[in-house]
């Protein structure tokens, strides 16, 4: 069983979110889905002051099998970006929930995040796969 962290949420689309604060969460893609993809070997982020829209593109990621895009799981502003990954993606194959992380988003609609996933919930969703 893949890896899920408690108290963190969860899209449909394998990003996981961390709450920061009322206004800030932190995205990357779950155990899951890194495991899913094999090793990775790009990773294209959308930059520092981009607008993000949840449900829909941020980037992608490129493994040794797929391209895959990446979906924004809330709406707002890129604040912060893990620039670490640009030289090693392979970081989010060892430590998809750590060193890992890809945005720090301002989020514009808070309500967005009672739209994701528990953890509980996301277990269960991979689970029934």
């Amino acid at each position: 069983m893949s890896k899920v962290v408690k108290g963190w949420l969860y899209s449909r689309e394998h990003e996981w979110v961390e709450v920061l604060s009322e206004t800030r969460v932190r995205v990357g893609i779950t155990d899951f889905a890194q495991n899913q993809l094999g090793d990775l070997v790009f990773v294209e982020l959308p930059q520092v002051g981009a607008e993000v829209v949840a449900n829909q593109s941020m980037g992608s990621v490129e493994s040794v099998k797929a391209v895959s895009d990446l979906f924004s799981p809330v709406s707002g502003k890129v604040v912060e970006v893990n620039s670490e990954l640009e030289d090693s993606p392979e970081v989010i194959n060892s430590d998809a929930y750590s060193g890992g992380w890809m945005i720090v988003v301002e989020i514009s609609n808070p309500d967005e995040l009672s739209e994701l996933l528990s953890a509980e919930q996301y277990a269960d969703f991979v689970l029934e796969g």
